[in-house]
């Protein structure tokens, strides 16, 4: 990594459009190319951030969008189109481009609601997609002066430029009572039916914060947080931020345990915390005619209203 910190510099997307060969396992260039895209697009939602002008507009799904989301997705695929004309691309604003083994994914804005609202907790993910990995991923949140970064094998860092960066590692906290959780919003946990669930785990936990969006998951890769949860995301918000928390030492999966960021949620921790999460968190019902579903976990939130109950409590009669 000090030899790619050393010949990193801020470039043109014009010096990083030659693939690599030698090994299909080395991506420094991609990662040199992700570095670059990332720039372009500090470039672009710098200046639109906090602008009079900025045109903010409802989505079929009720989340806004901004002209710069859209500027930004729309740059990043023009320089892919142009170095990296055989991958596929999957963007949050223009969905599914191209058929590849070789996907980058792309969310333009991360923390659309903070950019539109003037707060600078917002960033551009970009990461790429080999065989169904993650391989690389960066997160770039210039209002924050801060940039993470990971490639498969090379672990995470951080830093204002790639010349001035720190590797990244998660804590040694290994008991809720110790932990620090961060989430995005409780609206979410309710609206699914989750909110008990979650409330249980964060009764469990010394500290809660909701940092938000990518923040709560990068404050996991540096050891401030140690867990990260959210009931409802895309692949595009997720897949930078899986192997940022991997590569610095941590677990990330959805809520059903799954590794990976094609669940449709997400669990982040320091990887001791993570069984203890998934217990609280878990959305499987407890079946035992069905092998398929798994039981309840020991200090599951139901394991813990049976061990509420008083011992002058009765169980209750069956079908009552």
């Amino acid at each position: 990594m000090g030899a790619l910190c050393r010949t990193l510099t801020r470039t043109t997307a014009a010096s990083v459009c030659v693939m690599p060969s030698s090994r299909p396992t080395d991506y420094t260039d991609d990662l040199r190319l992700a570095h670059v895209l990332a720039d372009d697009a500090d470039s672009i939602t710098q200046g639109r951030f906090k602008a009079l002008d900025l045109h903010v507009m409802s989505k079929p799904d009720l989340t806004p969008v901004t002209d710069a989301d859209k500027t930004v997705e729309e740059g990043i695929r023009r320089t892919l189109s142009r170095v990296r004309s055989r991958d596929a691309v999957v963007g949050e604003e223009h969905g599914t481009t191209g058929h590849s083994q070789r996907r980058w994914v792309i969310d333009p804005i991360d923390g659309t609601k903070n950019f539109v609202r003037g707060v600078p907790v917002w960033a551009t993910l970009i990461s790429l997609v080999v065989d169904d990995e993650v391989v690389l991923g960066v997160v770039s949140a210039p209002q924050l002066q801060r940039r993470w970064w990971a490639s498969v094998g090379n672990g995470t860092w951080t830093g204002r430029s790639l010349l001035k960066a720190t590797q990244c590692h998660v804590s040694d906290v290994r008991r809720l009572d110790d932990a620090s959780l961060s989430y995005s919003s409780l609206f979410g946990w309710d609206e699914r039916d989750r909110l008990e669930a979650f409330l249980s785990l964060a009764r469990r936990c010394w500290r809660t914060r909701a940092y938000g969006d990518f923040w709560s998951y990068m404050l996991v890769a540096e050891g401030a947080v140690d867990l990260a949860a959210e009931p409802e995301l895309e692949v595009y918000d997720m897949a930078a931020l899986d192997i940022i928390v991997r590569e610095a030492g941590g677990q990330f999966s959805s809520l059903d345990g799954t590794p990976g960021p094609f669940g449709g949620n997400a669990l982040a921790s320091n990887g001791h915390l993570h069984e203890a999460a998934l217990a609280f968190l878990g959305s499987l019902a407890d079946d035992d005619s069905d092998p398929d579903v798994a039981a309840y976990r020991t200090g599951s939130v139901h394991d813990l209203a049976e061990r509420r109950r008083t011992p002058d409590e009765p169980d209750p009669e069956p079908g009552g």
